[in-house]
């Protein structure tokens, strides 16, 4: 285990507090989605400069950090076409996730 691949999984755990701030009945509660997604967006960026900048890539790794991606998107758009209930954010995102 490599701090690239710990990254990765810190990305995993993200996703179930990003739907538990997501659905907080309070106004900072979707800022704060907002930020844990943006967070997580640089953990992906880190974890792929670390394993290259260190010469740390794994097969684990690999076919973990794409995975992660993937759920944290979909999470997301899932999250977001629940809540404001258009066809104009759901189509694009059914296309995203597709």
């Amino acid at each position: 285990m490599n701090i690239p691949n710990i990254l990765t999984l810190i990305r995993i755990a993200f996703i179930p507090l990003l739907v538990v701030l997501f659905y907080l009945p309070y106004a900072w509660s979707m800022p704060t989605a907002a930020v844990l997604f943006g967070l997580a967006s640089i953990t992906d960026w880190l974890d792929g400069y670390l394993a290259r900048r260190w010469d740390q890539s794994t097969p684990f790794g690999a076919f973990l950090d794409p995975v992660a991606d993937k759920l944290m998107v979909a999470i997301a758009l899932a999250l977001l076409i629940e809540r404001f209930d258009s066809w104009l954010l759901t189509l694009p995102a059914l296309v995203i996730i597709a």
